[in-house]
């Protein structure tokens, strides 16, 4: 971060600490209509307009060790295989010959020198490209060249591989925008992959996103655990454009600092920031990331069926050296399972309670706007044509999102 974005951020944490309302002027927001989040066909423009056609997390780098590396890769349905060319690049491709549909790999990962379908051994590169077909003979004037695999938009930023099944995808760093600028100082060239986990959760996957976008619950959810040193009445936010934000949120203590990460090895990179306060963005559409310079969570949230969604929590760490993950990250790991229950304690019985007669929609507050930017970013995606009458939200929030070349949106 730049000065004067340090210099906005303190700015901003003590403007909220001590003022007695919204900004004067800031409008009140109409509550989100309940069927965005019980709607079988609001989830299925959701799913096609803005999830296929977004930029999400796929893999580490280091999980493509060698030439010939690849993964299956199915978060949002179609299965795609993500494979480390020849050329040491990253591609991604559907899993589908393009003879009769028969997957290329059947396993999760693993190593080969070209892909091969199993039914009728047509042939590709690891570039895509149909280099064989058995009995050419019998295919009257067929042209290789238009039965490649059909690849999939791919790009990395630092070690984090990103894909997009958008081919007019924009490229991945004009997407990330601002997110990427600040997120450069934790070195994303150089972090390691620590740890994986999944948590199956029944309900829609806003419910729970929702939840992750503000502090208004901390002091409810989490007493014995965050509450104890963030002072959730300081958080200051920006809003960026194609939907990502940031969230600062100081300690109850200046000079706090959390002992569970004593004796990491840290990313010397990192500002005052990042390393004073609680730092959370959100790349949109579904990462939750609050970076330190110790290491940092990716919480993702994948979305299932209308009413069950999928957790991915990934941690990276600074390099810690040769041999195993350090032992003090187990209690790190630990502490943050104990958070993640509280945070997804409520999330079935809110399923139950959206789908029922007795919910009208969700009335938010100046402190969840993060929530209705991500819901104005859906709508702008999904397209006003689109969505049904009575499902849409309106859109308030374009004076308050930072613009490039602004130095800080309207407050």
């Amino acid at each position: 971060m730049d000065s004067q974005t340090i210099a906005r951020i303190k700015s901003g944490m003590a403007y909220e600490k001590d003022r007695d309302g919204p900004p004067p002027g800031f409008p009140a927001f109409p509550p989100i209509p309940s069927a965005r989040y019980v709607d079988e066909d609001f989830n299925t423009l959701e799913m096609d307009r803005m999830w296929k056609r977004s930029w999400v997390y796929a893999c580490h780098a280091s999980e493509l060790p060698d030439r010939g590396s690849f993964i299956l890769w199915r978060k949002l349905g179609s299965p795609i295989v993500i494979v480390r060319g020849k050329d040491d690049t990253i591609r991604a491709f559907y899993n589908t010959c393009r003879h009769r549909g028969a997957p290329l790999v059947k396993e999760d990962s693993g190593k080969l020198n070209r892909f091969v379908c199993g039914y009728h051994a047509w042939t590709y590169s690891l570039d895509g490209d149909l280099v064989g077909l058995r009995d050419e003979r019998d295919f009257p004037d067929f042209d290789r060249s238009c039965h490649n695999l059909i690849q999939v938009s791919c790009e990395s930023f630092g070690n984090w591989v990103f894909v997009n099944c958008d081919p007019e995808a924009e490229p991945l760093m004009d997407y990330l925008g601002p997110v990427a600028d600040e997120m450069a100082e934790f070195q994303p060239d150089k972090i390691r992959l620590a740890h994986k986990a999944e948590y199956e959760i029944p309900c829609n996957v806003k419910v729970l996103l929702d939840a992750f976008l503000e502090t208004y619950h901390l002091k409810s959810i989490h007493q014995k655990t965050v509450d104890r040193f963030l002072d959730h009445m300081g958080t200051t936010i920006e809003l960026w454009a194609k939907g990502h934000s940031r969230m600062v949120t100081p300690n109850r203590r200046p000079e706090w600092k959390d002992p569970g990460v004593a004796g990491l090895p840290e990313i010397d990179t990192v500002g005052e920031i990042a390393r004073d306060s609680n730092v959370s963005y959100n790349i949109y559409p579904n990462i939750v990331c609050p970076p330190s310079p110790t290491g940092m969570p990716f919480i993702i949230f994948w979305p299932k069926s209308v009413n069950s969604m999928t957790l991915e929590c990934i941690w990276f760490s600074p390099d810690w050296g040769d041999g195993p993950l350090p032992d003090i990250w187990k209690a790190r790991l630990d502490n943050f399972e104990r958070i993640l229950e509280e945070d997804t304690q409520f999330a079935p019985q809110i399923q139950a309670s959206v789908e029922s007669d007795g919910f009208r929609g969700i009335p938010l507050s100046y402190q969840e706007r993060r929530i209705y930017h991500w819901h104005e970013e859906l709508d702008r995606r999904i397209g006003a044509d689109h969505a049904r009458e009575g499902v849409s939200v309106e859109l308030l929030l374009e004076p308050y999102v930072t613009k490039p070349g602004m130095s800080s949106a309207a407050e």
